[in-house]
């Protein structure tokens, strides 16, 4: 058993030396211990005797809720996509680290992408109507209200679209998108908390990365 450990160990510290390379942001001691957690996170799979591809739909959403508070299962979904770029229903190592590498610690333009494929619903690089009309709904019908939501849903996206749509085509580009986030930051996540704020940044990282970082 200590030799299997042993092992895994330095496959991980392999796998490691190699990401640190190909992705910004995060040391190789760092890499190592998000990879350390990707294999915490699939040992259940792994101990009920399943085949084990990745990190699934349904533990990657407990791990946005449980560590970055998301309740929001139409961003959730979202988040799940944007890491999963290869589109096969299961997050890799390298897709893990990637993700985490923009979702923890990415500049401006890289949460500007990030954002935008979040909330590109359906991948055909337009933010549409329905689209933010789905997501806004989604997050304001928490918020009760004497008015019918969703006529104040309809309002908000036309709000929106006359800020953002420099095009006017009724619907957001990326360029679009971009340009409003630019001028206004605020408008990063207009449609949905899809980042974690400071507290549980810190909070992650402290708990991953304190094997790492002696103090």
């Amino acid at each position: 058993m200590s030799q299997m450990t042993a092992m895994k160990r330095k496959s991980i510290h392999t796998l490691a030396e190699t990401l640190s390379k190909q992705v910004q942001h995060f040391s190789k001691a760092e890499v190592e211990g998000l990879i350390g957690l990707y294999h915490e996170l699939l040992g259940g799979s792994a101990a009920q005797g399943r085949a084990v591809t990745g990190l699934d739909r349904s533990r990657f959403r407990t791990l946005l809720y449980n560590m970055f508070g998301m309740t929001d299962d139409m961003i959730m979904d979202g988040v799940f996509r944007t890491f999963d770029k290869d589109n096969d229903s299961f997050v890799n190592e390298k897709e893990w680290v990637e993700g985490l590498s923009v979702f923890l610690r990415g500049t401006l333009d890289e949460r500007i992408k990030y954002c935008f494929n979040v909330y590109d619903l359906n991948n055909d690089s337009y933010i549409s109507r329905e689209e933010m009309f789905q997501m806004l709904k989604e997050s304001l019908i928490r918020q009760p209200s004497e008015e019918d939501p969703d006529e104040g849903v309809k309002e908000l996206v036309e709000m929106t679209l006359k800020k953002m749509d420099y095009d006017h085509d009724g619907r957001l580009s990326f360029d679009d998108f971009k340009k409003a986030v630019k001028e206004e930051n605020l408008l990063l996540e207009a449609f949905g908390t899809c980042l974690p704020d400071t507290t549980n940044i810190e909070k992650f990282e402290q708990q991953v990365f304190q094997k790492q970082v002696k103090p």
